[in-house]
């Protein structure tokens, strides 16, 4: 699944919120002082990602990805994610996050803030 992400400079990301259920990415181009866009996975099944990640390139997943998913989990997933980035090491890391729904929040949110901070 392709992330319909509206038009931005979302180059720095990083996980925001994991409570083992609900995944809430947050991006815009410095993450020092705020973030413009969240992605919120709720129900998760299965994470593949760093803490912090820059310049994603989210595609489709590959059929050995979506086998290797589905084998985790029991059953072929509704949502999964897939995307490149560059997570600090030698090369790319190579991400997937499978759960059962998704949403895409857009504004100006400070530092430190979030739909899911409490």
């Amino acid at each position: 699944m392709l992330l319909p992400l509206p038009e931005g400079p979302w180059w720095d990301w990083e996980v925001r919120h994991y409570d083992g259920s609900r995944l809430t990415l947050v991006a815009d181009h410095d993450l020092s002082y705020h973030h413009g866009l969240e992605v919120v996975f709720t129900d998760t099944l299965y994470v593949r990602c760093p803490m912090h990640f820059m310049d994603p390139e989210f595609r489709a997943p590959t059929p050995e990805e979506r086998a290797e998913v589905t084998r985790l989990v029991g059953a072929e997933p509704p949502v999964l994610v897939a995307f490149e980035a560059d997570g600090g090491g030698t090369g790319p890391a190579v991400c997937l996050i499978a759960a059962e729904d998704w949403a895409i929040r857009q504004g100006r949110f400070p530092r430190g803030t979030s739909a899911d901070v409490r």
